[in-house]
């Protein structure tokens, strides 16, 4: 019996020291509900305790725990109210964070303790924030496609190709503003098209091209009344002067 007994002792202590974890990366979309799973835990298993850590830049590390024998939560260095349980941790021991936010970018673990071991399951988090996209020609004809504080940096392409030279500037939030300034030596070129990708979805913009050697098509039509009235009135003078030599 006495031995029966050490060897259960001993299965248990075997099965807490075992250990199980994995990592995933995670893309959310700023001012999104996001919600961090811990690893399921079997039926037959009995849950001890459940500890998130918090790890954002620039930041103390945040942890939130559960002890399900005293049915009691706590937080140490936990100030941002948007991340919280998703639920009653005894229910779901789900984390969330509503809304996300570009400073919460950062890694989350969960960590199960349960009589057969301990499960770990962490997350790498990016925030992706969607840019604001324009589309407009600037007086000498050069057209801008700019995709503005996007996180990650946006991409620009045109259609058709043209002439084009494309920057980035990083801006202090992590966030990257792109620029790209395009010109096209072909006249019949009138329309062209800028498309933007990014993980937060694609875009597409036109504009119809004023090219700075053409006259602007409301001048045309002035010039070309003003020289009609001028040769009527030309035509006219003439014809007075043929009637009066006439006589």
């Amino acid at each position: 019996m006495h031995t029966q007994g050490r060897m259960s002792v001993l299965r248990v202590l075997i099965s807490i020291n075992i250990m199980v974890s994995a990592n995933t990366s995670l893309s959310e979309p700023v001012d999104t509900k996001a919600v961090l799973s811990c690893p399921p835990i079997t039926q037959k298993a009995v849950l001890v305790t459940i500890r998130w850590e918090i790890i954002l830049r620039d930041k103390p590390s945040c942890t939130r725990a559960y002890r399900r024998d005293t049915n009691e939560t706590r937080a140490i260095n936990c100030s941002d109210e948007t991340i919280s349980w998703d639920s009653r941790p005894d229910w779901n021991p789900a984390l969330q964070i509503n809304p996300v936010a570009i400073t919460h970018d950062g890694y989350y673990r969960c960590e199960v303790v349960t009589t057969h071991g301990h499960f770990y399951h962490g997350y790498h988090l990016k925030v992706l924030v969607p840019p604001d996209v324009t589309l407009f020609q600037l007086e000498n004809g050069t057209i801008v496609c700019r995709a503005a504080a996007g996180k990650p940096a946006a991409q620009i392409s045109w259609t058709p190709g043209g002439d084009c030279h494309t920057v980035e500037e990083p801006l202090g939030n992590d966030t990257v503003t792109v620029q790209s300034s395009c010109r096209w030596e072909d006249h019949r070129v009138s329309k062209v098209s800028c498309s933007v990708s990014h993980l937060t979805g694609n875009r597409s913009l036109s504009i119809e091209r004023n090219s700075g050697d053409k006259l602007p098509q409301k001048f045309v039509v002035c010039i070309t009344f003003f020289i009609l009235i001028t040769l009527v009135i030309v035509g006219s003078i003439c014809l007075l002067k043929i009637d009066v030599c006439r006589y």
